[in-house]
């Protein structure tokens, strides 16, 4: 993870209109509230104790767990956590491909919007941590370079989110290519989806991926361990292929909307100012209604 990269997904966040940001942020505040928190009030439950950071209010020291050792820490309700938003990308190899050296790889695309979204959201006074990280949610400037660290170190995941127990109600996004079976997709989002919370799914893919747009006789490597795959008439199979990559692609609208979950997709070919609006806007407005499968 680069400086070059942070700049870069700096500049990005700063290109939204300031105008439609704040708009979209007021309605939908009035609306239900960011992310859909809870109010403070009676009921809400501890969630956990942290480290004390830069920025956090004395108030909030819990000073009976902190004279139990040489660190201070602060309580955190649950209503506490709901207004953080944590944030993952796909960092396991099928990330690292692009179809031409004109093109960023998936994964730099994955990190430069991640990073302009926590820029955003750090911006707008919301906390950020990076699912499956060491460091708990924090607000401000300095939650970029945490997330930078974070990232640099996990440059080995799995294709899809660790199974992390978040607090009830609270958001989280996830940025990734998203090709590995339906069925484990649908685990891995039930998990999260059970327990209450709000989600916003962005496929990044290259523009190759979904079209198929190669000639003649061409061999696919498998990036992630699979077996190489010789195809003598990609014309021939780019038709059912299509089809294929279709139904995938639906198939995930399908288990977002059955969770409640927004979906979005996004070519490395394509302006990232766009998907960058969609997961910000995607963010501030409620879930949406989430249905049964038929029978259940």
């Amino acid at each position: 993870m680069s400086l070059q990269t942070r700049q870069r997904a700096e500049q990005l966040a700063s290109t939204l209109p300031p105008l439609l940001v704040a708009a979209e942020r007021v309605a939908s505040t009035v609306a239900q509230g960011v992310h859909g928190r809870r109010r403070v009030g009676q009921g809400d439950s501890f969630w956990q104790f942290r480290h004390y950071a830069f920025g956090d209010s004395v108030r909030g020291v819990d000073w009976r767990q902190s004279a139990k050792g040489d660190h201070v820490y602060v309580r955190e309700n649950e209503w506490e956590a709901a207004q953080s938003v944590w944030l993952w990308r796909d960092a396991s190899a099928s990330m690292h491909y692009r179809s031409d050296g004109a093109l960023p790889e998936k994964h730099e695309r994955a990190d430069l919007l991640l990073l302009a979204l926590a820029s955003l959201l750090a911006d707008s006074g919301e906390q950020v941590a990076l699912l499956g990280g060491r460091r708990s949610p924090a607000r401000g400037r300095a939650v970029l370079e945490r997330l930078i660290g974070e990232m640099a170190r996990s440059a080995a995941e799995e294709s899809l989110p660790p199974d992390i127990p978040l607090p009830r109600h609270g958001a989280t996004v996830w940025i990734g290519d998203f090709l590995s079976p339906l069925a484990e997709i649908e685990a891995a989002l039930g998990r999260f989806a059970g327990r209450g919370i709000r989600g916003y799914i962005l496929q990044v893919l290259d523009p190759a991926e979904a079209a198929l747009p190669f000639k003649g006789r061409i061999r696919f490597d498998g990036m992630e361990g699979e077996a190489s795959t010789l195809i003598t008439r990609v014309d021939a199979v780019r038709d059912d292929y299509r089809d294929r990559f279709r139904a995938h692609q639906d198939g995930l609208r399908d288990l977002a909307r059955l969770a409640g979950w927004h979906f979005g997709t996004h070519t490395t070919d394509q302006s990232p100012q766009k998907a960058l609006l969609d997961l910000y806007i995607g963010l501030s407005q409620p879930s949406l209604p989430a249905f049964s499968r038929p029978g259940g």
